[in-house]
C-alpha cells in the first residue's frame, strides 16, 4: 500500500482536495538527492541546516485542520523544503464554480461576475539556503512562474505585512506563543495552524480581539528560528 493510501486508510487524510494535492505533489521532489528513496517513509527526514521535511501524517493533519480552499491567500511560515508550499499552491490554484450574480447590464456584466479569484501562497523561510532549496523545488511545478507561490527570506515570526491580510496561516515550526503579527495579519474568520509546545494549535479569528483555540497534543517540531 502506498504512503498516501495508508494515510487515507488511517484517517489522517480525509478531504478530497487535500488528497488530490498529496497525489499530485511528489514528496521526493522536495528531498535532498541522497535521500529521495526515503520519500515513502512516514517519518520526518533531514534536509540540511538542522531542519527537516515534516512527517507526512503530521502535514496531512495540519492541512486537514487548516482547510485551505481554492482562491485563498495563505502565509506558509518555515517553508523549508517547499513541500507544504507546493501542496497549498496546488489547492489554492484550483478553480471553483461561483454562483453567478444576477446580470445587471447585459452579458458583459454577467461574464465579469463569473471571473474566478486566483489563490496565492507566500512562503517565508529565514535560512537563505533553505529558502533557495524550497524555491527550486516548488519551481518544478511551475507555481512560481504562474505567480501562485512566492518565496521570501525573512523572520516568519513577524509574518509578512506587505501581503496581509491572509485567509489562512500555516507554521511548520514550534513557536513559544502565538506571535502578535500573525494575529493582526489574519482576516476575521481566518485560521492559523501552528505548533506551540508539544501541541498543534488551531486559532480561529472571531473578531479583531477574539480568537478561538483548539489544542491537539502529542507532536514534536523543530523550533521556529527568529532573527
Amino acid at each position: 500500500m502506498s504512503l498516501i493510501d495508508q494515510l487515507i486508510q488511517d484517517d489522517w487524510l480525509k478531504t478530497p482536495r487535500i488528497i488530490d494535492a498529496f497525489r499530485a505533489i511528489k514528496r521526493e521532489d522536495f528531498m535532498p538527492s541522497d535521500s529521495k528513496d526515503l520519500a515513502e517513509l512516514n517519518e520526518a527526514l533531514p534536509i540540511g541546516q538542522g531542519q527537516t521535511i515534516s512527517q507526512p501524517l503530521v502535514v496531512a493533519f495540519m492541512l486537514e485542520k487548516l482547510q485551505p480552499l481554492p482562491g485563498e491567500k495563505i502565509l506558509d511560515i518555515g517553508s523549508g523544503s517547499g513541500w507544504t508550499t507546493a501542496l497549498l499552491s496546488h489547492i489554492v490554484s484550483k478553480t471553483q464554480n461561483p454562483k453567478p450574480s444576477p446580470a445587471q447590464g447585459g452579458q458583459e456584466t454577467q461574464n465579469h461576475d463569473l471571473k474566478l479569484k486566483t489563490g496565492r501562497v507566500v512562503a517565508i523561510e529565514i535560512v537563505l539556503e533553505l529558502k533557495e532549496f524550497g524555491e527550486n523545488n516548488v519551481s518544478k511545478y511551475n507555481f512560481i512562474n504562474k505567480g501562485i507561490a512566492q518565496f521570501i527570506c525573512a523572520d516568519g515570526s513577524k509574518g509578512y505585512a506587505k501581503e496581509a491580510p491572509f485567509d489562512k496561516i500555516l507554521c511548520s515550526a514550534e513557536a513559544e506563543k502565538l506571535p502578535p503579527a500573525w494575529k493582526k495579519q489574519l482576516k476575521i474568520g481566518g485560521r492559523i495552524v501552528t505548533p506551540i509546545g508539544n501541541s498543534i494549535c488551531v486559532f480561529t479569528k472571531k473578531s479583531e480581539q477574539e480568537f478561538e483555540k483548539e489544542d491537539y497534543p502529542g507532536f514534536m517540531f523543530v523550533p521556529l528560528v527568529n532573527s
